[in-house]
């Protein structure tokens, strides 16, 4: 009978030990847009996937959020690099590359003991886009493609929002590093999301877009290299408190597997699926983790 009750004794030993390693629950937060829902909600069943007791809080405003993972009510999220560098902590992103970015903002949050896991490959900032088509036909492949063009004497059109046209790392001094104007009368403004139909229906040859929208591939659109690294880098990384990750030893290369999983075109075609296609973000999360094997 003792002999019986002693590997069962072991076996609960053991259980119990997993069960105190991943005792806390985990709480999963997310802002307010496609992109974010899809990666909280992936996070959130992929985690519960692998045993977490998870919460989800999605459709934060951008600065709570964050404040929310300052003060311990958020564990972890999926933020961009561009963001907390500018806007958390007040430091210029001009001039640096992705990977500089990526690093000085690591260096800098790990003072309020928050850390920043593996960057993914994607990369939601600002660029410009023009259909596939009309840019192979004129050769322009980058931003200086652009400029050159312009400067010889093409009159093209503009799609900016009010914000970028107006802001102090806009339109203007984009065109300052390019060496370029597009025109005060070939720049038409209208609202983010009118920038994109107006360029597929071809009342604009350039557009100003979000380069992981989902729009992008959906509508044949190619983004144009910005090869003098003008606007700052928004690489898409999940960031944890150092305190969730002590408590829960695998979770940090858990997390790095899946981001090395996501880069500008899959994050462009899961936001399609919900954007344009109208599949519910719990569905298209769920089919990417299923088809890399996660869930």
């Amino acid at each position: 009978m003792l002999r019986n009750l002693i590997p069962l004794m072991a076996g609960l030993a053991l259980t119990t030990g997993m069960a105190t390693a991943q005792a806390d629950e985990i709480v999963v937060g997310g802002k307010n847009f496609t992109e974010q829902q899809l990666l909280s909600s992936m996070t959130t069943q992929y985690l519960e996937g692998l045993g977490y007791d998870v919460t989800k809080r999605a459709g934060m405003g951008s600065a709570i959020l964050r404040q929310a993972q300052e003060n311990g009510q958020i564990d972890l999220y999926w933020e961009y690099t561009g963001t907390s560098l500018i806007n958390y902590n007040d430091e210029s992103a001009e001039g640096l590359t992705a990977e500089e970015t990526y690093a000085k903002v690591k260096e800098l949050d790990a003072e309020k003991s928050l850390v920043w896991l593996e960057p993914s490959d994607a990369n939601n900032t600002y660029a410009l886009a023009m259909r596939e088509s009309d840019a192979n036909e004129r050769g322009i492949a980058s931003i200086s493609d652009l400029a050159a063009a312009i400067n010889e004497g093409e009159a093209l059109t503009f799609a900016s929002n009010a914000e970028f046209y107006a802001r102090e790392d806009g339109l203007r001094p984009l065109q300052q590093a390019y060496d370029f104007r597009f025109g005060r009368e070939n720049v038409k403004r209208m609202d983010s999301g009118l920038t994109y139909p107006a360029l597929r229906d071809e009342q604009v040859d350039v557009a100003l877009v979000f380069a992981t929208d989902g729009r992008i591939p959906a509508f044949g659109f190619t983004v144009l290299e910005d090869d003098k690294n003008y606007f700052p880098a928004y690489s898409l990384t999940p960031v944890a408190r150092e305190e969730t990750l002590e408590a829960n030893p695998e979770l940090a290369e858990q997390m790095n597997a899946l981001s090395g999983m996501l880069d500008a075109e899959t994050m462009a075609s899961l936001n399609a699926r919900v954007d344009v296609d109208k599949e519910s973000i719990e569905n298209v999360a769920q089919d990417f983790l299923e088809q890399n094997d996660l869930l």
